[in-house]
């Protein structure tokens, strides 16, 4: 792998510094609707290390996942130490409410491990589950909001699956530190602050109003001492008893309880849904691009399928030769990306309810025909869902979804040479708002299609009892040609999950870039036929040649969480994505 230092460039040092947006019209978060809001900058130096590595959203959580490796855990402790304190310190984004994905890499074994903790719908959920009254889509604050939207959670019981087959702490070891952070408190950051603030439904709602509010309905200030004993209790019986803690018995009581009786939304979920709930371990899905491997989750997350099928798209192109987002490359990238998009909408969905082409998709042949659509001199009309090589009938038509998942990433190397890539989440911002045993809930099913047929087609994704739905996660592990990794990285953003850690393993693998200069680099998004440039960069400057071509193009800020790890002749590299408020930690 070539991992050259570069000093920052224009576009970089552009978001780094927040200046004007050269330019061109700006677009608030909101406006486009995104999962959660932005909150500014932080300015990331990265770090290196020569033994172990950890990095994610926040530096409480990413000290907890370093303190477990000093006890003598691996980067699976590790990860799930992390995990546990994020969902204190950044409650909207992730939590035992919700789910993960987790890629595991045993390096004494030599092979990587994927584990399926996607939440499910419950066993009467029916296809009309979103529709209103006149059969038409709800609207998605009416739909995301209360009970319906709440699937059983997945993480407790992907993380007690994945530990039991690599852990190296005692289970209740690795819940230590958050239980610490919840009997003790943490001060509140000015992220969660400001989301708190924008939130205009949260503090309607008794429960979390009253842990994050004040009287008066503003939030608890900057700074301000969280406490919160009701989760340092779940937690702690989580650690002794294991996940039957949450999945049966007073805990998994109460979450029914507080679905069903909710009045916005009522729930069908049952205690048999949430007891019968089980993580599953998935083939992970594995293809070359140039001389590396990239590896990542299989369906029901679209999210590694559509990684390898943008590297695989862009591979005929001479990308390493191309400056970082010249508008030649910025080009091929919203491109590679459209097609991306075609085939996601159409044929991912739960593997275990619907075929899945994944092999068909990633295929070389199949993405080198598709890479044959890509004019460099303009953009293609049409972005239409391929056909893909694999037995079976296809007959999937594209349905309509609003994920907006609120989400989270570690990334995380040992000292044994052992890796997680893990992606968690809550769906949207605090997910469905309702709280429970101190953690809020999900609202994961919005992630399903809206439509059950479309234009006399069946909806891959639509929903149906005990399915999971569609994601976007895509942990990532990379390696070269002797399988030792050269790259770890992940990202939450909902439907912008895919190019924005493309864009990260680009910059890595094509342009030299360390993890955060690859990081710090811009994002190139896709929303619907509209292209989003990074305010405040050089890239936002591409805005009129990329129209130029053909392209809609818009200019605006996205709240990305990249967090990604480098690995080169023996050291370790970390970077941690300046739009939100994580950090690096090693040695």
């Amino acid at each position: 792998m070539i991992l050259r230092f570069l000093v920052l460039s224009s576009l970089t040092a552009g978001l780094l510094t927040g200046c004007a947006d050269n330019g061109a019209t700006p677009v608030v978060a909101q406006e486009l609707d995104f999962p959660e809001a932005s909150s500014g900058l932080i300015e990331q130096k990265g770090g290196t290390a020569s033994k172990f590595m950890v990095a994610a959203a926040n530096p409480i959580a990413v000290q907890a996942g370093y303190d477990a490796i000093k006890a003598g855990g691996n980067a699976l402790d590790a990860a799930f130490a992390t995990q546990l304190v994020l969902n204190l310190v950044e409650p909207q984004s992730s939590g035992i409410g919700g789910g993960a994905f987790v890629l595991y890499w045993d390096n004494a074994a030599k092979k990587l491990f994927a584990y399926d903790g996607r939440e499910t719908a419950p066993t009467t959920a029916t296809e009309d589950r979103f529709l209103a009254a006149d059969g038409t889509a709800m609207r998605r604050p009416q739909a995301v909001i209360g009970g319906k939207s709440v699937g059983v959670p997945g993480l407790v019981r992907v993380m007690k699956l994945a530990h039991e087959r690599h852990g190296a702490l005692q289970w209740a070891e690795t819940f230590t530190s958050a239980i610490d952070v919840a009997e003790n408190g943490f001060a509140v950051s000015p992220r969660l602050f400001r989301l708190l603030e924008l939130d205009k439904t949260l503090p309607q709602i008794k429960t979390p109003a009253a842990h994050y509010y004040l009287a008066d309905g503003t939030p608890k200030p900057v700074g301000t001492v969280l406490k919160n004993p009701v989760m340092a209790a779940t937690l702690s019986r989580i650690a002794t008893e294991g996940p039957s803690a949450f999945y049966e018995g007073r805990l998994a009581e109460d979450i029914v309880a507080e679905v069903r009786k909710t009045t916005r939304n009522p729930s069908d979920l049952t205690l048999t849904d949430m007891a019968n709930y089980r993580a599953k371990e998935r083939t992970p899905l594995c293809a070359p691009y140039r001389s590396f491997t990239i590896c990542g989750m299989p369906a029901p997350t679209s999210g590694g399928i559509g990684v390898i099928q943008t590297l695989g798209l862009l591979e005929k192109f001479d990308l390493p030769n191309m400056e970082p987002w010249s508008t030649e490359a910025a080009h091929l990238f919203v491109e590679a990306s459209r097609l991306v998009y075609a085939d996601r909408a159409t044929y991912i969905a739960d593997p275990d309810f619907s075929s899945v082409p994944e092999q068909g998709l990633i295929d070389r042949g199949y993405l080198a025909d598709r890479a044959a659509l890509i004019d460099p001199a303009s953009r293609m009309d049409n972005a239409e869902p391929g056909k893909p090589p694999q037995k079976g009938s296809f007959n999937y038509g594209p349905g309509r979804d609003f994920e907006r998942p609120s989400t989270t990433h570690i990334s995380v190397v040992d000292d044994e040479g052992n890796a997680v890539s893990m992606t968690s989440s809550i769906e949207g911002a605090f997910g469905s708002h309702l709280m429970v045993g101190g953690f809020l809930l999900n609202n994961q099913l919005t992630d399903f299609s809206y439509d059950a047929v479309a234009e006399g087609r069946t909806v891959a994704n639509r929903v149906e009892g005990g399915k999971r739905p569609r994601s976007s996660m895509a942990p990532i592990i990379v390696f070269d040609e002797n399988d030792e990794i050269v790259a770890v990285s992940g990202s939450p953003g909902g439907m912008a999950i895919v190019p924005l850690v493309s864009k990260t393993l680009i910059a890595m693998l094509d342009w030299g870039m360390t993890p955060q200069e690859a990081t710090n680099l811009p994002n190139i998004l896709l929303f619907g036929s509209m292209a989003l440039l990074e305010g405040g960069t050089a890239l936002a400057e591409r805005k009129e040649d990329l129209e130029a071509l053909g392209h809609r193009v818009r200019v605006g800020n996205f709240p990305s969480g990249v967090h990604a790890i480098g690995i080169r002749d023996g050291m370790i590299f970390g970077g941690a994505d300046p739009r939100r408020e994580g950090t690096v930690m090693g040695e």
